[in-house]
């Protein structure tokens, strides 16, 4: 089994003048490819800061990172941008799509900006997975006109664009309705069982963490419990 993600004895303490407030204390925790796991943990217990340095959005003010086998704690800041955009995906709960832009060039994105345009192979990747997301007949519309669940299928396509070795989904369904977060869920469902992609998700909804193959949950800042179920197990 690859592992994709070990991060060991992750600290992150922030400093306002003489004042210390400490988020993280020492969370210990691999994933393998193909796993999805849900990250809960009630509001102030780490969650998003834990997210933000698997993202490479923050550094750590101790401990050690490795992704797909590669050390990521040492690498300069444009390493790690470059890093974070071929070997990572991101899905948030506010979509983030160019309202401007079309589906498809939304989709683009991440391999087109560093590239400086979109090629023919790009954008043909980039129809193909707005096709397996359902909305082939919404390639040319701009963002701004499509419905919240559409955007947030768009975002799920666009973290697929560079094969990234892991997803990171910050509430991915928290801004929709029952019926598109359950649509949502399940394309994620879908990629992470015929792609053997991984997920790590993070969610307050208890819905979603029943359908997650490992629930992690953070509690003052640590690992209170790591829990793993059967994805296609009936009971959920």
């Amino acid at each position: 089994m690859t592992r994709v993600l070990d991060a060991r004895g992750i600290e992150m303490v922030f400093h306002n003048g003489d004042e210390e407030t400490r988020v993280l204390n020492g969370i210990d925790l691999t994933l393998d490819r193909g796993e999805l796991a849900a990250l809960l943990g009630a509001s102030g217990s780490g969650k998003s800061t834990f997210l933000s340095i698997v993202g490479l959005l923050l550094r750590p003010t101790a401990g050690e990172l490795t992704i797909s086998g590669e050390p990521v704690g040492g690498l300069s800041e444009a390493r790690r941008a470059d890093f974070r955009n071929r070997r990572l995906g991101f899905v948030f709960q506010f979509h983030h799509l160019l309202p401007d832009f079309t589906a498809v060039e939304n989709v683009a994105f991440p391999a087109a900006a560093p590239a400086g345009g979109i090629s023919r192979d790009m954008r043909s990747r980039a129809r193909d997975l707005l096709t397996r997301v359902g909305l082939e007949d919404r390639i040319d519309f701009p963002a701004a006109r499509l419905s919240g669940g559409q955007k947030q299928r768009v975002a799920i396509a666009r973290a697929l664009m560079n094969r990234p070795d892991l997803i990171i989904a910050d509430e991915p369904t928290g801004n929709l309705d029952r019926e598109s977060a359950d649509r949502v869920l399940d394309l994620m469902r879908e990629v992470n069982r015929e792609d053997g992609a991984t997920f790590l998700i993070c969610t307050h909804d208890e819905g979603v963490a029943a359908r997650c193959s490992r629930r992690l949950t953070l509690s003052d800042g640590r690992l209170a419990s790591n829990v793993s179920v059967a994805v296609d197990d009936p009971s959920v």
